[in-house]
């Protein structure tokens, strides 16, 4: 299928690679079929392009890729909306926004995503621990000393 987007123009996606959020996401409800694209094959931030909404697009990531420890507690009847067994069976993504010169995670509010049926939805956590943007990593170049 063809997927207009402003970033990119016309993509085409195989239909199977959309990912339904029945609810939508935060401030987005009636969006709810998106498709993840990636840059390049060892990119660690992709995009989550609305399929049916061209200018709407987020940057995601993993965010164990930052923070090993991070996890999603998930209720059972959370799992069976999703149709999974157990968080084995899916991805968790997290919004990344660029603040100055930091990139941030929203890990307050990550995306659970069903890997098989290709059905997600973004949790709110009530843990204090992260944050709506947590630091993932700082643009800033170090500026070294040359010898004189």
């Amino acid at each position: 299928m063809e997927v207009k987007t402003t970033r990119f123009g016309t993509v085409e996606i195989a239909e199977d690679r959309v990912i339904t959020f029945p609810k939508g996401l935060l401030g987005f409800q009636q969006q709810q079929r998106y498709c993840l694209l990636q840059p390049n094959d060892d990119a660690c931030f992709f995009w989550l392009q609305c399929v049916d909404e061209p200018s709407l697009a987020f940057v995601v990531t993993d965010p164990c890729q930052f923070f090993p420890d991070y996890t999603v507690p998930v209720r059972s009847d959370q799992l069976e909306e999703l149709k999974m067994r157990s968080l084995d069976d899916s991805q968790v993504f997290v919004i990344v926004n660029k603040v100055g010169s930091t990139l941030t995670g929203n890990l307050q509010g990550p995306l659970v995503v069903n890997v098989t049926d290709r059905v997600g939805e973004q949790f709110v956590l009530a843990e204090k621990r992260w944050t709506t943007r947590h630091e993932l990593l700082s643009l800033e170049k170090t500026a070294r000393a040359v010898p004189a």
